[in-house]
């Protein structure tokens, strides 16, 4: 399973929004300049986030968006499906011979795991220490 850039910036924004959490609103056009993206793209992905109830949009002068719940409660899961649809690293049907089927099942399940249990508070909490059991989170 690749993600695309649609899961991947989405990460981003969310991300964004979480560091600043309980600050105000953060404009997507500050996000695109801080990680020189395109902001066109960003009001692009954001919409579906609203959508799932995942950000909350506050008009005017200092409007821009935030985090509708805490950052520990949104999970890299949450914001892969949304923006990128299930996740399966293969399409199978039941045709399909039984042991490869089983091996694409664990496959899709490890993925679901990590993503699921890797919250936005997690990944902005992430300080590299030099250690070498610290993880590093691409997603």
């Amino acid at each position: 399973m690749k993600i695309s850039t649609k899961g991947r910036y989405g990460l981003t924004i969310m991300m964004e929004l979480a560091a600043k959490y309980g600050e105000g609103p953060t404009s997507l056009k500050s996000i695109a300049e801080r990680n020189q993206l395109s902001e066109h793209y960003l009001e692009q992905l954001v919409a579906p986030l609203r959508n799932a109830g995942l950000v909350k949009s506050i008009r005017g002068a200092y409007g821009g968006y935030i985090l509708s719940k805490e950052p520990e409660s949104i999970t890299s899961g949450d914001i892969i499906r949304i923006l990128e649809g299930p996740i399966s690293p293969v399409d199978f049907t039941e045709e399909d011979d039984p042991a490869k089927r089983q091996l694409w099942l664990k496959i899709r399940d490890s993925i679901a795991e990590v993503l699921d249990n890797t919250t936005l508070l997690d990944l902005i909490s992430y300080e590299d220490e030099g250690k070498p059991d610290n993880y590093m989170f691409y997603i």
